[in-house]
């Protein structure tokens, strides 16, 4: 007999342990009939015993979120769905309710109710008509500031419209938003920018003082003029930037054809965070000129400039997402895509390029070959100044050409046509770091389809080992 699913299950042994109801997101989103697989419960009884006998019954893992509130979760072993289990906030549900943040998650219904009755005491239910985002109370936002980042996520992610009053309230708190542990500020942010309105997200985050408070270096850009090429300041560059990837990852065959399948299996694999590599293209759109303020100049005419903004940027997009506890692999990948994101655009006048020119630009931005140049085309689409137009097309065809061999790069990574070893024995050198940039040279050589035989890498070798020792004699270090 297979296991009941998690809500029957809980209908069934609730109440032996006192009462439960379903509150908050599970509830908002049946009115709304949006599919929901993450359950909160606010319980009046033995919040522990239930999660325990939960878990036993519906397939899942129960554990202990906080001491302090005496939160648990139980969880699907294969993770499709969570339920989160917290006593009462108050002696009553309704008091439990009116401690909550924004009216729409204020709302309960009884888990073992059949006719499924709402407890509303906040008028919840006439704000998710109105679609509008009301505060519970005064308190709301002071009481917990993460709530401030919660409004402006819940306004991306449902399109409702916050009424003055909780935007006045919000701002108040947003100062205070440091405070709160950086996990929770990440979990925020992470579910904003996965949002099809996730721009929308940010302006409002920054327009009642959240972003200044938790992403500084963003709330920077502000302003910052670029040269004539560009259309925008650097921040609204950067939002124009996210909204052209979100919109390239809604209909990737628009941009580039046939290569739109491939280019989805890459997009849609799971990274780190909970997030795709297409969701974490967002961070890498968000963070790309992170490091402009910081390379700010004027060029002899006058011209603004940012030189080495990209090797900058990398840097501080890892400090910010280590701020923020990010995984460490989400940490590294978007600093990738910020190191990465110009080397395309330096191509374009180049072309047609070589096979060298082009394994060169695969291997330098490995492993984010594929989303990198996804990412220089999102930045070029929201760089519209002066020649814009001709700039946009020659970018793009050469994204189109370069991102067939990085699809094909990733599925068969070329590798050095000899070992090390026995390549070392064959030439009579010692394994250290010449043989690693012959083995690199070889690589790049048969990528090139300079060398198709066993003869033909150790002539390549010997060649190249003697060019590399006249280099090493003269002082100049290996220049190929």
């Amino acid at each position: 007999m297979s296991e009941p699913g998690p809500l029957a299950a809980l209908a069934e042994i609730a109440p032996r342990h006192g009462r439960a109801w379903l509150v908050g997101g599970a509830v908002r989103d049946a009115l709304l009939g949006r599919a929901t697989l993450d359950f909160d419960l606010a319980v009046q009884g033995d919040a522990r015993a239930l999660a325990r006998e939960l878990g036993r019954r519906a397939g899942g893992h129960a554990f202990q979120l906080s001491d302090e509130f005496g939160a648990w979760r139980v969880r699907a072993r294969d993770q499709h769905w969570q339920i989160d289990l917290t006593p009462l906030m108050g002696e009553t549900l309704e008091q439990d309710l009116r401690r909550r943040d924004l009216t729409i998650n204020a709302i309960a219904r009884e888990l073992t109710s059949e006719d499924g009755e709402l407890i509303d005491p906040c008028g919840g239910v006439g704000d998710l008509e109105a679609g509008r985002l009301r505060a519970v109370g005064p308190d709301s936002f002071s009481a917990d500031p993460l709530r401030v980042l919660r409004l402006t996520r819940m306004a991306a992610e449902l399109g409702f419209t916050p009424e003055p009053d909780t935007l006045r309230l919000a701002a108040e708190s947003a100062p205070a938003l440091p405070e709160v542990a950086a996990e929770r500020v990440f979990a925020e942010l992470r579910l904003t920018l996965v949002t099809d309105r996730a721009v929308s997200g940010l302006e409002l985050a920054q327009s009642i003082g959240a972003t200044a408070a938790v992403l500084p270096e963003l709330d920077a850009l502000r302003g910052l003029q670029q040269s004539d090429y560009h259309h925008l300041d650097v921040y609204n560059h950067t939002l124009a930037t996210l909204q052209s990837a979100i919109e390239l990852q809604r209909d990737l065959a628009a941009t580039f054809g046939e290569l739109a399948p491939a280019l989805a299996e890459v997009l849609d694999e799971p990274l780190a965070n909970e997030l795709t590599r297409g969701q974490a293209l967002r961070f890498g759109a968000l963070l790309h000129d992170i490091a402009k303020p910081l390379t700010y100049a004027l060029s002899a005419e006058g011209r603004p400039t940012f030189f080495e903004h990209d090797v900058r940027g990398a840097k501080l997009a890892t400090q910010i997402l280590t701020r923020l506890r990010a995984s460490e692999r989400l940490i590294s990948h978007a600093a990738a895509l910020t190191r990465h994101h110009l080397r395309l655009g330096f191509l374009v006048h180049e072309r047609p390029l070589s096979a060298r020119t082009v394994y060169h630009y695969l291997a330098s931005c490995d492993p984010v070959e594929v989303d990198v140049t996804v990412l220089s085309v999102a930045d070029r689409l929201a760089t519209l100044g002066r020649n814009s137009e001709r700039a946009v097309a020659q970018h793009l065809e050469l994204a189109r050409e370069m991102l067939a061999d990085a699809l094909e790069w990733r599925r068969n990574r070329p590798r050095p046509p000899a070992a090390g070893d026995e390549l070392a024995r064959a030439l009579g050198i010692t394994p250290g770091p010449q043989l690693g940039r012959l083995l690199a040279e070889l690589a790049e050589a048969a990528y090139a389809g300079e060398i198709d035989s066993d003869e033909a890498v150790l002539a390549h070798a010997r060649e190249w080992l003697a060019h590399d020792s006249l280099a090493t004699a003269d002082g100049r270090g290996s220049e190929r």
